[in-house]
């Protein structure tokens, strides 16, 4: 079975305050940078037969040079294997997306552009301090079209301090003039250690409330799907089964990938590792020919059977009856679930329902011994 590739490439212009990925500033570290990622792909090379989805993300992939991108992309298709129809997805910032960028990545073979627009209502991008305007999004997204590409995926987020219902439906509305093949749609989540979190915990900013949050989650939901996408998984929605992201469906069918760069996550079998969260402790463990590996794990088959429910149980095709574990349990919990509204059973599988979808991460608990 094919795995799918995530490179990391750690690099913004500024540091967005919802933001806990792992991103640095200093653009003069690329060079560095990509000496070691090519270090780590020769590191890795034959260890996965295959790939069919190549991720990069970042940080702001779309910082990069064109001399660089040629580079990255000729060390990764020099050793290791693709599958001819492999999805290469870009993850791009509006304001950097040009022309010649955008026919520069289709020469290399991207075929598919996420772009970071979160909002198009030009108050809301300054509350999360992005770079661009709402106008500047417009035209990166026809840019996109413009070079070609026919499977454009847009990220939005949601539950914005403030935030009211009105104003995140014309935001949903203005991203469909632009008739995307996918949508990501993500709540706002403030972690403690980001700004937003910083500011939360002084009483500077107020997070919507858990009712709030219900609310959006269901509206948007219901109006997307109403528009003809299909939710196929807690924030994801696609114009049809085509447009899905193959590469995030590695991590939700529990399938074998590998990362590349600092803070980069691989699983494959039992085991889990995950690089160092560190430029220069990154950096230097590949120069000095150790793996930039900050610590694994090994599951356990009860460990294995789990996360699989988990994330299973987070997509619209869930998952099969015979997963959930001991039968005269497992049914007197779908009977509880399906009463409530939080589960479907249709042709062997059991699948959340929009509802379900809001306690997704508690469901599989039930299911344990």
């Amino acid at each position: 079975m094919n795995a799918g590739l995530y490179v990391h490439i750690p690099f913004c212009r500024g540091k967005c305050p919802y933001c806990d990925f792992y991103s640095i500033s200093t653009l003069s570290l690329v060079p560095q940078w990509l000496e070691a990622v090519c270090r780590e792909i020769l590191a890795y090379k034959g260890l996965f037969p295959s790939f069919d989805s190549l991720f990069l993300g970042g940080g702001t992939p779309t910082v990069l040079s064109r001399e660089h991108w040629s580079a990255l992309m000729d060390a990764l298709f020099t050793h290791f294997q693709f599958d001819p129809l492999t999805e290469i997805t870009v993850e791009a910032n509006p304001d950097d997306v040009t022309e010649d960028l955008m026919g520069h990545l289709r020469t290399l073979g991207v075929n598919r552009i996420s772009l970071g627009v979160q909002s198009f209502d030009d108050r809301e991008l300054l509350i999360l301090k992005r770079r661009h305007t709402s106008h500047r999004a417009e035209e990166a997204i026809e840019c996109i079209r413009h070079s070609g590409f026919t499977n454009v995926g847009l990220d939005l987020m949601y539950g914005l301090p403030g935030q009211t219902q009105d104003q995140w439906l014309k935001t949903l509305k203005q991203a469909l003039d632009f008739a995307p093949e996918h949508l990501s749609c993500y709540q706002l989540t403030i972690e403690k250690e980001t700004p937003f979190g910083k500011m939360r915990d002084k009483g500077e900013i107020h997070p919507l409330n858990e009712e709030q949050q219900r609310t959006l989650f269901i509206l948007t939901s219901r109006f997307l799907e109403q528009e003809g996408y299909l939710h196929y998984e807690i924030s994801n929605f696609t114009k049809g089964r085509e447009f899905t992201c193959c590469h995030n469906m590695k991590y939700w069918q529990h399938l074998p990938y590998l990362g590349l760069g600092p803070s980069a996550h691989s699983f494959q079998g039992n085991r889990r590792w995950w690089n160092l969260k560190s430029m220069k402790g990154y950096c230097d463990a590949l120069a000095g020919g150790r793996m930039p590996v900050a610590d694994e794990e090994t599951l356990s088959k009860e460990q294995q059977d789990l996360e699989s429910l988990m994330l299973g149980l987070r997509t619209m095709e869930g998952v099969e009856l015979d997963r959930l574990g001991d039968r005269s349990q497992s049914e007197k919990v779908l009977r509880d679930l399906k009463g409530t509204g939080l589960v479907r059973v249709e042709e062997g599988r059991v699948m959340p329902t929009r509802e379900g979808f809001l306690v997704a991460d508690s469901l599989p608990l039930l299911f344990s011994p």
